[in-house]
């Protein structure tokens, strides 16, 4: 294992960090982050239809670098691809990464609190 500008490159691949459950696992090259995360059996981001079409899966990317595959443009736009939101089913990790579930509360307005306060 050897770094890069602070990029891993360790062939077992690659740390994955959610920030809100505080839940991380290993993801293999070549390994999807939703893949990685079910074989591993944690359960920090919702699991939709895999293939990048619901939308379910949304996470931000806070840090490292990942290659996307097809992500439907309703469910990250552009803009948003760029600003880091992607799909977990169609992140692949290049380095490890640090990533934040990201869920829609209501309509198509974005909530970034990812939580709701529960009340006895």
């Amino acid at each position: 294992m050897f770094s890069v500008s602070g990029m891993n490159m360790n062939s077992a691949g690659y740390e994955v960090f959610e920030v809100l459950s505080g839940q991380s696992f290993r993801c293999a090259e070549g390994q999807s982050v939703l893949r990685a995360m079910e074989a591993q059996g944690k359960r920090c981001i919702p699991v939709g239809c895999r293939g990048g079409g619901c939308g379910l899966c949304r996470v931000r990317v806070l840090s490292g670098a990942y290659r996307s595959g097809r992500m439907s443009c309703g469910h990250v736009p552009a803009k948003a691809a760029a600003e880091g939101l992607a799909l977990a089913c169609q992140v692949f990790p290049q380095t490890d990464l640090t990533i934040e579930y990201f869920r829609h509360v209501g309509g198509n307005k974005p909530d970034n609190n990812n939580y709701e306060e529960v009340t006895s």
